[in-house]
């Protein structure tokens, strides 16, 4: 009881100090592998889980491994500019289908008999328990275990971006666009093969078979929205092996104009 109530306090200590910066004034910082995966998220579960990593303490190790988070929903509604019954609901919704949502990394493979094999296919959940408080308007994220090293203790390697960057922004492709592209902030210029852009965006079928899709209903959009509503300027082009797109690759940096929330 006695270490249960000290990892406890441990993981209050973390919320605390996130509380003392204003809510759009946080931090998200993840690992590169985690930004380049496919979240699985809608944008409601994406807003819970991205207001909760910004009061993490992304250079520390939590005690014991475990992790824990709270969000209000007053944190919410202040971020993301909802009513505060628009939040409770939101709140409780993502909630509700947080717990089967995953992760899908892919891990290079070694070769066999020199050839190089398929890579790894790697799924992990979000959180291993979610609880959301009937009546009081905040949940409880407890992260999952093997997430953790993705989201603490970062030293290298990692993407780091102000909450109120996302908090405008229309959908999850636009807000994992950005995540693509701050990865990649110190260079101004980011380049993904197809193969992992689809993924990272999470396409479908028909788009990843037809690039016109990719670019009208993924790339265009999500461009659309980062320089309406967190002022970038973005260039960006298909890069073609043949006939096939190959690559694409933006080049990017903010409105020096200031074109920001």
């Amino acid at each position: 009881m006695a270490r249960k109530a000290a990892l406890a306090k441990k993981a209050e200590k973390y919320d605390i100090e996130a509380l003392e910066r204003p809510v759009g004034a946080r931090w998200v910082s993840m690992s590169n592998a985690l930004t380049r995966a496919a979240h699985g998220l809608s944008m409601m579960e994406k807003r819970l889980v991205f207001a909760a990593l910004s009061k993490l303490d992304s250079r520390r190790l939590p005690a014991g491994g475990i992790l824990v988070t709270n969000l209000t929903a007053s944190e919410y509604a202040e971020l993301f500019d909802v009513s505060m019954d628009t939040a409770y609901e939101q709140l409780q919704a993502a909630a509700k289908s947080l717990y089967s949502r995953s992760i899908t990394f892919y891990e290079a493979a070694h070769r066999r008999k020199g050839r190089p094999l398929e890579p790894t296919r790697v799924q992990m959940r979000w959180v291993g328990a979610v609880k959301y408080h009937v009546g009081e308007g905040w949940v409880e994220l407890r992260w999952w275990p093997d997430l953790v090293p993705h989201l603490t203790a970062l030293q290298g390697q990692f993407t780091r971006y102000q909450l109120r960057q996302v908090s405008g922004l229309r959908t999850a492709s636009s807000w994992k666009l950005l995540e693509l592209l701050q990865r990649f902030e110190s260079t101004g210029w980011a380049e993904y093969t197809i193969e992992d852009f689809a993924e990272s965006m999470e396409a479908t079928d028909k788009q990843r078979a037809d690039f016109g899709k990719i670019r009208t209903k993924l790339i265009e959009p999500a461009v659309k929205d980062l320089q309406e509503k967190d002022g970038w300027l973005i260039d960006w082009r298909p890069i073609k092996a043949g006939r096939k797109v190959k690559t694409v690759r933006f080049e990017f940096k903010k409105d020096p104009q200031g074109r920001l929330l």
